[in-house]
């Protein structure tokens, strides 16, 4: 079976500048102990980046890779970097961060050695993903991740933090747009379903896991009998391992499992993505109205000192009536003031409505892409998992066939 990896590369290695002037991997990861930013002891896992020329790798040419180490913070600091630098497009996600969806055999244990080692390959996968993106694989910041150990100097850290808030504030739109609304409701109906997807895996998984174990009494049972049988003994026992083969066989079953559970989360992960995509619409859309509704007050204001005639309620209004009148000189210059104020605010709308525009328009383009990717790569995950279950109940019918073989010498 390819990993997820090498099927993510042969398929977009074509189309993508970076991907054709680097080959780009993580080999390893590694765990190491230091003290974190309080000073206090702690043991986490670093990934080990390899990168190198592609013509030399193409060419046969054996050529040293330039190679650094990152954490996975760092990892989640590009991708917020990506986040807020491209808001119009539905960027790939990372690897979770602590096993979700485990069956009761597997640790939840984020320093496990398995779940180290999925999560270094779907870290690879990350990288893949966005060094093949037509858009974020020219972006300098991800080559100097790829290439620079100081990385965290180069993105300014607040700004990102700062923008990422503003993306999770609550806010409600007047007119939002249908087709962003139905593509938000797909997204979170996508996540729901796989997320059933994966429950129902894991339920199986854990009945799989103790069917084949059970077999395993099988082998106990034919070897306790084969004690006391002369001529039947030597086919018993035969039989016994067998079973003792069956049993055992289903570790590296599950474990292949887990690579397409770990594709199926990544889609999980994909659709919280997408839904960031929409969600970003809605802030230009926000953005938009609140400029529009700030300029439409200040016509108002106009108006209503141009004609003397107050239309609505204001502290102002009640302020003169009670004081008095301003001078001509005193409405003259908040007349100029706002006269200011409006050319500002049409600008701020021109400049919103383009926003939003070209927010909805690459946004588009790019889910259209997404929807692509995304067929081809359940599609095939979905008939490599189906080969895999073939694969397995042939095994168990070869099993069960040998067993008849060594039934039918006794």
């Amino acid at each position: 079976m390819l990993s997820i990896t090498n099927q993510v590369k042969n398929r977009i290695i074509k189309s993508s500048c970076l991907m054709k002037r680097m080959d780009v991997s993580v080999p390893e990861a590694e765990k190491r102990t230091g003290k974190n930013a309080v000073n206090m002891q702690e043991t986490y896992t670093v990934y080990l980046i390899e990168s190198r020329p592609s013509a030399a790798v193409s060419g046969g040419r054996s050529c040293p890779p330039d190679s650094l180490w990152r954490r996975y913070s760092e990892f989640e600091l590009l991708r917020n970097y990506l986040l807020v630098t491209y808001p119009f497009i539905v960027v790939p996600p990372l690897p979770e961060k602590r096993a979700e969806f485990v069956w009761h055999k597997l640790s939840a244990d984020n320093m496990d050695p398995d779940f180290v080692e999925r999560r270094r390959v779907g870290l690879e996968n990350f990288l893949l993903r966005v060094a093949s993106h037509p858009v974020i694989a020219n972006d300098k910041v991800l080559l100097h991740f790829l290439t620079e150990p100081d990385f965290a100097h180069c993105v300014c850290v607040q700004q990102v933090d700062s923008r990422l808030r503003a993306l999770n504030a609550t806010f409600r739109v007047k007119n939002p747009d249908k087709h962003f609304t139905e593509m938000k409701h797909y997204s979170d109906e996508l996540q729901s379903i796989i997320s059933q997807l994966l429950r129902l895996r894991v339920r199986v998984a854990d009945r799989l896991y103790g069917v084949y174990k059970v077999h395993g009494n099988y082998g106990r049972v034919f070897s306790e009998w084969s004690a006391i049988e002369k001529e039947m003994g030597d086919g018993l026992q035969s039989a016994g391992h067998h079973m003792d083969a069956y049993s055992s066989s289903v570790d590296d079953i599950l474990e292949e499992e887990e690579h397409y559970a770990d594709q199926l989360k990544e889609y999980l992960f994909f659709a919280e993505a997408l839904r960031a995509v929409c969600r970003k619409h809605e802030l230009a859309q926000y953005e938009l109205e609140a400029a529009l509704m700030d300029l439409t007050s200040k016509k108002q204001q106009r108006e209503e000192l141009t004609t003397g005639m107050l239309r609505t309620f204001s502290f102002k209004g009640m302020t003169s009536k009670l004081f008095g009148q301003e001078t001509l000189e005193q409405r003259d210059a908040r007349l100029k003031m706002l006269e200011e104020q409006i050319v500002e605010g049409e600008e701020t709308v021109q400049q919103k409505t383009a926003d939003r525009e070209e927010h909805m328009c690459c946004a588009w383009e790019d889910m259209q892409r997404f929807r692509g990717q995304k067929a081809r790569d359940l599609r095939e995950a979905l008939i490599n998992y189906t080969h895999m279950q073939m694969n397995m109940c042939r095994k168990g019918i070869l099993v069960w066939t040998n067993a008849k073989e060594c039934f039918s010498k006794m």
